[in-house]
């Protein structure tokens, strides 16, 4: 499912040609055009996962992208190169399937040298459209004559810093997804990327890095509104900062 919203992103928001698609991928033509051709966007869930057919290659496909990288980039071996010494090794999957884990190995790296450098802090700066940033805060209000607690939750444009708010009785898939779409309303469009923290209606496990396994529900509305989600690292709320004031301003209000 990730890669499909890769897809839907590449060619409907940023206008990518079928043909440039393929080349990433590996995928064909046939196969690219029947995603995007889907108007479904719900996810269909596995009764299991299966192990993949790259699972004991991986550890040796890693250490080659790790040697790959110290290479000029007109010596550097292509994924369909590694592919093909794959299969000399006894790998009989997929390319797509190489593809697929080079491009995860690439990203991952790319955002470790973001975040760790040399101790630097790298400033939170955004052009527009390019992101928001969402999440929850708690207040009270009376409600038929009873203190009831409400669930707020707060929407910001990373770049002009507008931002809408709204309660709700829970933070269900439900309320979340209502809260995205009347931002997304409100605030006249969606752009690029969303960034959250790692809340249960998003994130059904948290990996090493930047890795998460993203609820199927979350990913599937995330797909059809084409914004890329990433996730803050644990206790790292300066991520979001922007948001995280109106929430502890939020906060500051209801004592």
């Amino acid at each position: 499912m990730a890669l499909l919203s890769v897809i839907r992103r590449w060619h409907f928001r940023e206008g990518m040609p079928i043909r440039e698609i393929e080349r990433r991928t590996g995928l064909s033509r046939n196969t690219i055009r029947k995603y995007l051709r889907s108007g479904t966007v719900e996810p269909r869930f596995k009764v299991a996962d299966r192990p993949s057919k790259l699972d004991p290659f991986a550890e040796k496909l890693a250490g080659w992208l790790r040697i790959e990288v110290g290479k000029s980039r007109k010596q550097r071996r292509t994924a369909k190169q590694m592919h093909a010494d794959l299969v000399v090794l006894g790998y009989d999957g997929s390319y797509g399937r190489v593809a697929a884990f080079v491009r995860a190995w690439k990203s991952e790296r790319q955002r470790d040298a973001q975040s760790a450098g040399r101790g630097t802090f790298v400033p939170l700066v955004f052009a527009p459209g390019e992101a928001f940033q969402f999440d929850w805060s708690e207040d009270w209000a009376l409600l038929g004559g009873k203190q009831t607690k409400l669930q707020v939750a707060h929407t910001k444009l990373s770049h002009s810093r507008a931002f809408t708010v709204r309660a709700y009785l829970l933070q269900t898939h439900e309320m979340l997804f209502d809260a995205l779409t009347q931002a997304f309303r409100v605030l006249g469009g969606v752009p690029q990327r969303g960034i959250f923290d790692n809340m249960k209606t998003a994130v059904d496990r948290i990996g090493t890095g930047k890795a998460r396994q993203v609820n199927a529900r979350f990913a599937a509305m995330a797909r059809h509104y084409l914004f890329e989600p990433e996730f803050c690292n644990p206790a790292s709320g300066w991520e979001k900062g922007q948001v995280e004031k109106n929430v502890q301003d939020a906060l500051l209000m209801a004592e």
